[in-house]
This record gives C-alpha cells, structure tokens and sequence, in this order.
C-alpha cells in the first residue's frame, strides 16, 4: 500500500473505498498484460505437451530405422540350467552339445592353531602371491597372524581375497579367486604350511557335435560361452548332456515394434487435436485452437501415411491405414503375413531413405538431419524427418512466447511502479481535500460566531 488515507472526517466521503475503485481502473491496463501472460504460458504448456509426443514418435521412428530392429531373435533352451541370451542381429540357427564342466573359482585353506599362530614361515615377513601368468605381487606383512596376512592381501586389492574362519579343526585361512577360470588360478608362498586347493579353479567346457559325428570343443573361463551361435551368450550352472539352443527370428517383437510406431503417431495426432480443439456449444477453446503450425503437422503426417511408398505401394499391405476419424489403424495379422512373404521388402517400405537428396552439412562437414521427404523414402524415414522439422518449429513457437512473456513481465514491472506513485498522489490529493474542507469549515464557523456577535438592528 503506497500510504494510509482517514476516511473524510470532514467531507464524510469514503476515502478508501474512492481510492480503491479509481486504482481499479488504473490497473486496467496492467491486468491486460497480466491476462496476455497466462495467455502465453498456458500456450507454451500446449507446445510442449505436443513435443513432448513428438519426441515419443520420433524415437519410434528412428527404431524403425535401425537395421538390428529388423532382426530380433528369440532364443529357447531344452534345459533349464542352460541360460542363452542375444544381442540385436544375432544369427539365427541352433547348437546341441554336452557340458562338459562348468568354470570355478579357486578355493585354497591353510589351518592354523589358533588365531594368534605365527602365519608365516619362519624368518618371512611378505607372502608372495601369483595370479595366472601374471608376475609375482610381494606382500608385506605387518602382523604375523593370519588376520594380519588377510588384511595384508585385501589392502593390496587384487583378484584374491582372504578371509579367516573360526572352525572346529582350528583358525582357517581362507582364498578366494574372485574370478573363475583356470586363467585365474593363484599361487602363494610364504605362509607357515602350503595351501590346500579346497576348490582348483576350472574352466567352462562343451562338447558340440553334429550329425556326421564331427565334435569340437568350446573352452571360457566363466559360465558364460560366447562363440557357438553368433550374438548369443550360452550361460550353464552345471554338467548335461544333449542340450540344444535355437535362436530364431522373433517375428512378434517387429510386429510390437511396429504398433509402437502406429501408437505414437496416433499419440501425436490425438494431443494435436486436443490442443486445437474448439467446444462450439460451451464456446470454449483450448490455447492453440485455429493454430496453423501445428494443425500442418497433423495434415502432413496423415499425408505421408496416404501416399504410400514408391516402391511398395499403400501401406494398407503391411496393414497400416487411415481412418475416417484421421487416425491410424494397425492390423497387426496383416502385417505379419505381409513381412513372411518378403521381409526386406516390408522393412524397405518403412526405413528406406532417398539417395537422391543431398547430405545437409553444417560449417565442419558433419552430416545434419534432413529436412526434406520423398515418396521414395519409408514411412518410418518421413515421419522421423517430419518429426525433427516439427519440433524445430514449435521450440521456435516457444522461445518465440517466452520473449513476448519477458518483455510483458517488465512492461507489468513498470506498471507497479506507475501504479504505486498514482496511488500515492490519489491519496495525496485526497487529504488535501480534507484539510481544505477543515479550513473552510472553521472559517465558515468564524464567520458565523462573527455574525451571530453583531448587534441586532434597532426597532426605532
């Protein structure tokens, strides 16, 4: 508040309440501006919940675009302690072999006395631990005890840890290979008794044979073999015999992949027209409503849709079409009995790009993304361009809003100012008023004491 106003005491006006309905029409000004600001940012909220599907779609696009999308494989095992995993593109085929042994990590003991037992040998001060064909790591010790040898080759942090167990045979020294493998098998010496191998390290073998009777083995250090079928790991927990492996192509998962793409595009159009919606009977509209910009990306995605590809057709035979609603349709049985008949030619359809449109390249020769689409090009091509070119213009829209936003904002910022020194001089002017009043009426009741103080006039 720029000051404090008495309501008239002499006027008998309501002084604030005079003050407060002038600062009402002063402020409309400010108020427009203010209006024109939440105006501008539920508009910015509208932009981005599009963008925000756009970048949902264009991920979908781009993932029909990767050549691995269009060679998912599914892989099964006859056993169950037989773990086979893939990567994307891992070939297609299946193996049947024996497991031979699976991979262990050394386990070595000593038994002492008791925990307070010298642990070295005699005269030593250091163990000397080798890993592998690794060289020989010497180790300090500063406590002769076997709790002071495991503290010793854990503080070194190498591939061997050491514990001490407490059992009924005495105070255990215990060593672990933190790897599995003959590769990783240790040696150590230094210690008052030779370690026993409680566990000797061991490697992961199979036994792969065909129908000729050719056999070969597969030897790693892990549990995990690589090397049988390519992109696919094989993981065994324990020796059997006759397990096989398929990987086959998963022709399921780029049908998903494919309703992923149809539900996102259908996601951008449905936000769109949510956006731009106009409610004639409550005569409501939302922020972008009569927008042109974005009500184009509608159009041009639902063009794409309905030119087909040059070199396939209508997309309608790998079952996607446009209904009268302006949304896609996917039929996913279609799709698949189209992708049987010719894969390359259904995965063409969707991420074939257009030789023919020169690389975009910025001031040091990168490779930019493209702006322009052809009928050559697949639909998943078109829409992921379409989609990067869309987003470009609604985060221009953006930033565009939120200058015009900044600059309302100091225009509003001024007006406090403004405002405040017009209610200052309104209250100002007001308690003029009254004191003026306060004058005029003493001086009227001088006047009257004054008058009433005369002589009446004689009646002579």
């Amino acid at each position: 508040m720029a000051g404090s106003t008495v309501d008239g005491l002499v006027s008998g006006l309501s002084t604030s309440s005079l003050i407060s309905q002038l600062m009402q029409v002063e402020r409309v000004p400010q108020t427009q501006l203010k209006s024109k600001v939440t105006a501008q940012e539920k508009i910015q909220t509208s932009y981005q919940a599009i963008n925000t599907k756009l970048a949902a779609l264009k991920t979908a696009a781009e993932d029909m675009t990767k050549g691995t999308s269009w060679q998912p494989a599914k892989v099964t095992s006859s056993s169950t302690s037989v773990t086979p995993t893939t990567t994307a593109g891992a070939t297609t085929g299946s193996v049947t072999f024996d497991v031979l042994s699976t991979a262990k990590a050394q386990v070595s003991t000593v038994t002492f006395g008791s925990a307070t037992d010298p642990a070295l040998a005699g005269g030593a001060t250091k163990v000397s631990l080798t890993i592998g064909t690794a060289a020989a790591v010497d180790i300090d010790v500063t406590t002769n005890t076997p709790q002071g040898v495991a503290e010793a080759i854990n503080a070194k942090g190498l591939d061997v840890r050491a514990s001490v167990l407490t059992t009924d045979q005495g105070t255990v020294l215990q060593l672990t290979s933190t790897k599995t493998g003959t590769a990783a098998g240790f040696e150590i010496t230094g210690l008052a008794s030779d370690p026993v191998d409680l566990v000797p390290p061991k490697d992961a073998q199979v036994l792969v044979g065909d129908a000729d009777g050719v056999h070969y083995t597969v030897t790693s250090g892990s549990n995990a073999i690589t090397g049988l079928l390519a992109g696919t790991t094989i993981n065994v927990t324990k020796e059997e015999t006759g397990v096989t492996v398929a990987v086959t192509q998963d022709k399921d998962a780029i049908a998903d992949k494919m309703k992923a793409f149809v539900d996102a595009t259908n996601a951008v159009l449905t936000e769109i027209g949510t956006q731009t919606s106009y409610n004639a009977a409550a005569k409501t509209k939302q922020p972008l409503a009569g927008n042109a910009t974005v009500r184009q990306i509608a159009q041009t995605v639902l063009g794409q849709v309905g030119t087909g590809q040059t070199d396939y057709g209508s997309f309608a035979q790998l079952g996607v079409e446009l209904d009268r609603y302006g949304k896609l349709t996917f039929d996913r049985e279609e799709f698949l009995k189209a992708y049987e008949a010719d894969p390359a030619k259904v995965e063409k359809a969707m991420s074939a790009e257009d030789p023919s449109i020169p690389p975009r390249l910025d001031a040091d020769g990168k490779t930019l993304p493209q702006t322009q689409v052809s009928n050559v090009m697949g639909l998943a091509a078109r829409l992921k361009v379409i989609v990067s070119n869309s987003t470009e213009s609604i985060t221009n829209a953006v930033n565009g809003s939120k200058s015009l936003v900044t600059d309302l904002n100091k225009r509003i910022e001024a007006w406090d100012l403004r405002l405040e020194r017009r209610e200052t001089a309104l209250r100002r002017q007001f308690t003029n008023l009254e004191v003026s009043l306060g004058k005029l009426q003493q001086q009227s009741t001088w006047l009257a004491g004054q008058i009433s103080s005369l002589p009446a006039p004689s009646s002579e």
